[in-house]
């Protein structure tokens, strides 16, 4: 299975409107992040689509990827959702709807406001297309199958909503997380490769922060951990040369081989 960082970034993206520190103005590529989203592909080839952030057309481009075969969402904030309409170059080449999966809140929200990719009786003008999608609740701790993936959503808190993590596989991801709850903990243990959250190095009111972070990565006991949503707060080389073994700050357009 393969992992790939569409965008490791907070929902203000690196670097940030109107900001001039210096890791906004860093020449190191690693230090320019687009928001948090991300595609697995398993050995024979089903692809999925976690999150589809809002600079989601520049990111497939940049990482060469021109099909999905369903989309995984973890909740419906607006840095994790606002690309939805970009899929439509992928779903015009199916012969029926993208498979979208998430929780039935999740999914209701996201139904609201993007009527016309789920509503099969919006009609596209004559001569044009949208972006049609298939929406499938899905809850927690009930495994979905997916081409030949297995899919277990993991729920954890995010302020006052909850938000999915998977686990797929070897593969154990959690974005904008508060907290690693001890059921989700246990689902999670025995994964390869972890992606958590974390945002400052102090506490903040709906993620996890980088020293919780590593705590949760210490518990999983993951061989890999890997860091994303973060914030122009650190340089990617300086956060990465103080990570314990075993953790490291993920970067836009970084592939990870879990087998």
């Amino acid at each position: 299975m393969k992992l790939t960082f569409l965008g490791t970034g907070t929902s203000f993206g690196v670097p940030m409107i109107g900001c001039h520190c210096v890791v906004c103005r860093s020449p190191d590529p690693r230090d320019h992040r687009t928001r948090v989203g991300a595609v697995v592909e398993t050995d024979r080839g089903t692809r999925l689509l976690i999150d589809t952030p809002p600079e989601l057309r520049v990111q497939l481009i940049a990482n060469g990827i021109d099909r999905v075969d369903a989309v995984l969402f973890t909740h419906d904030h607006a840095d994790h959702t606002h690309g939805l309409d970009d899929l439509r170059a992928i779903s015009v080449r199916r012969d029926g709807a993208l498979p979208m999966f998430g929780s039935a809140e999740t999914l209701a929200s996201l139904m609201r406001k993007f009527p016309y990719v789920f509503d099969e009786n919006i009609k596209p003008a004559p001569g044009t297309t949208k972006p049609e999608g298939h929406a499938r609740a899905i809850s927690p701790y009930e495994t979905v199958r997916i081409g030949d993936a297995q899919v277990l959503p993991v729920p954890v808190p995010h302020g006052d909503m909850t938000v999915y993590g998977y686990r797929i596989g070897d593969l154990a991801y959690v974005t904008d997380a508060k907290s690693i709850p001890q059921a989700a903990l246990e689902a999670l243990k025995g994964a390869k490769v972890l992606v958590v959250n974390a945002l400052f190095r102090t506490e903040h009111p709906t993620h996890l922060s980088v020293p919780e972070a590593i705590d949760v990565a210490r518990v999983v006991g993951a061989e890999r951990t890997f860091l994303t949503h973060l914030t122009h707060d650190n340089f990617h080389a300086d956060l990465e040369a103080e990570m314990p073994r075993g953790v490291t700050p993920a970067f836009d357009g970084l592939t990870v081989r879990i087998d």
